[in-house]
């Protein structure tokens, strides 16, 4: 039994396909399926059952699977136990941020700490929360920057900040004199919200519900970007929530129309998630130390209540 033939197993019970998997491993099929082959005449039994389509794993064979993800994961961490004795903080390591916060994080942090640790090659992925749970799980992410809690058993949550929400109320708005506004003040039929799967979009429908809001069915509008809301916001189509960090590069003329919520402030916790089995704790500790350093001059509030995301 080599670990390599265990990566392969754990490729195949992803991919459910040899060659798929194959090309994943950057081997050929013969070869991938000769390894496998060898340690199922090893251990006795089968480990897939390749008589279904997509090919499935027996009972077995998800037993197997299970410990062979722990073996592989233990092995991988002798490597970063040297990098680590070394102080090294290098290779490659691949993050996701969820589009609400990729846009305005990561220009705040990228430059910083590629700077710092030049050696870090960072693989950067824009994914909604779901793919990135499911990512993290499969350790095809060694970390995430998402809106927490997400109460995920297997995943460990450190707060990078709280980023309170900002209401954008155009002109026509009978809040628009207002110098701060309550959650109870926004005209729930004339919210505009993100499209159906962004956490922030969840987070004011969460906010919503909390202040006996009727829900969902009254939000009219939807669209993909803030931008976007901000422009039809503009056009008189109604009021949107913005999280912080997002306004602090609106023009003059729009900075003029953003209200900010009485304390406690609405806000949403953005935390840095990985892996309770994570190999690469020094990198998430320099990425933790980068990003709370630029942050913390950017956000000043203290009393928020965080909003669920989910």
């Amino acid at each position: 039994m080599t670990i390599t033939q265990l990566y392969y197993v754990l490729a195949v019970a992803e991919n459910k396909n040899f060659t798929l998997a194959a090309e994943k491993c950057f081997v050929t099929q013969p070869t991938l399926s000769m390894q496998i082959q060898k340690l199922e005449e090893e251990l006795g039994i089968q480990i897939f059952d390749r008589t279904k389509k997509p090919i499935g794993l027996t009972d077995v064979g998800n037993k197997i699977v299970t410990q062979a993800k722990n073996i592989v994961n233990e092995a991988n961490r002798i490597k970063d136990i040297v990098d680590q004795q070394k102080g090294f903080i290098g290779g490659d390591f691949r993050i996701g941020i969820i589009p609400t916060i990729m846009p305005t994080l990561l220009p705040m942090f990228l430059n910083t700490f590629i700077k710092k640790y030049p050696k870090v090659n960072l693989i950067v992925e824009e994914l909604n929360t779901a793919d990135i749970i499911l990512k993290l799980k499969n350790g095809h992410l060694d970390c995430a920057i998402a809106a927490t809690p997400l109460d995920e058993e297997k995943l460990k949550e450190i707060v990078l900040y709280y980023e309170p929400f900002v209401a954008y109320i155009p002109e026509n708005s009978q809040n628009h004199a207002k110098k701060e506004i309550e959650v109870a003040d926004l005209d729930v039929e004339k919210i505009l919200l993100l499209q159906d799967g962004h956490c922030f979009r969840n987070s004011v429908l969460n906010l919503c519900k909390t202040n006996n809001f009727i829900g969902e069915n009254h939000f009219q509008l939807e669209s993909g970007s803030f931008e976007t809301l901000i422009k039809l916001s503009d056009e008189g189509l109604g009021t949107t929530l913005l999280p912080y960090l997002h306004t602090l590069d609106l023009n003059d003329k729009n900075k003029a129309k953003l209200k900010q919520f009485a304390n406690p402030k609405p806000s949403r916790e953005v935390s840095l998630i990985f892996s309770k089995n994570e190999l690469k704790i020094h990198i998430i500790d320099a990425l933790k130390t980068t990003i709370q350093g630029v942050v913390r001059g950017a956000i000043a509030f203290s009393d928020v209540e965080i909003v669920s995301p989910r």
